[in-house]
């Protein structure tokens, strides 16, 4: 911001229409600068990023959509284009954010393919397979994470919430766990023994 050379050359001596003439701005946005040289929208966008490195701080996941879905329930309004500009501003991104402009082989599966993407099962409770989707309300998103069993074609467990997390597939998982009493199941292609 030019605004504060304006004053250190009229400490020097150069009058002040001089300096926003040969600066580009008028003496009068100069002027209005020295009344309030915080707006109202600067302090607000400060309490934003606050709040924003609050939220990113509490789950490093969350990119800009996220952090916008939390900020009312911190008592902020604030439009997703501008928490996505104060947050390319600020540096904040989600760890699992893309890179742009690489170009990147992929890596390895997460997982082992342990049903050989044969998704047949002889008998209950051999073969889970899990979906998470979103759903718009009134007051915000909600998630469903649905555990449905490949022999019965029924939905064995359940789990909702308001955000995205791991917690939201454990607790679906536990649910179909203490619903069911499986002997071996396989969830997100993990093997996993119940006894």
């Amino acid at each position: 911001m030019m605004y504060p050379l304006v004053l250190d050359l009229a400490d020097d001596g150069v009058p002040v229409t001089v300096t926003c003439r040969v600066l580009g701005f008028s003496t009068q946005a100069f002027y209005k600068w020295r009344k309030a040289p915080l707006t109202q929208r600067d302090w607000d966008d400060a309490h934003l990023i606050n709040a924003a490195r609050d939220i990113h701080a509490d789950d490093p996941a969350f990119g800009y959509r996220f952090i916008a879905d939390e900020l009312p329930g911190r008592g902020i309004t604030a439009g997703e284009n501008r928490v996505a500009r104060l947050c390319s501003q600020e540096r904040i991104w989600s760890v699992f954010a893309k890179k742009r402009g690489l170009n990147r082989r992929s890596g390895p599966p997460v997982h082992d393919d342990l049903v050989d993407r044969k998704f047949n099962a002889e008998a209950a409770n051999q073969i889970w397979l899990t979906d998470i989707t979103e759903h718009h309300t009134d007051e915000g998103k909600l998630y469903l994470c649905a555990i449905k069993d490949l022999y019965s074609n029924r939905i064995v467990g359940y789990s909702i919430d308001s955000r995205m997390k791991s917690s939201l597939a454990v607790a679906a998982l536990d649910h179909a766990v203490a619903l069911r009493s499986p002997v071996a199941t396989i969830v997100h292609s993990l093997h996993v023994k119940v006894s």
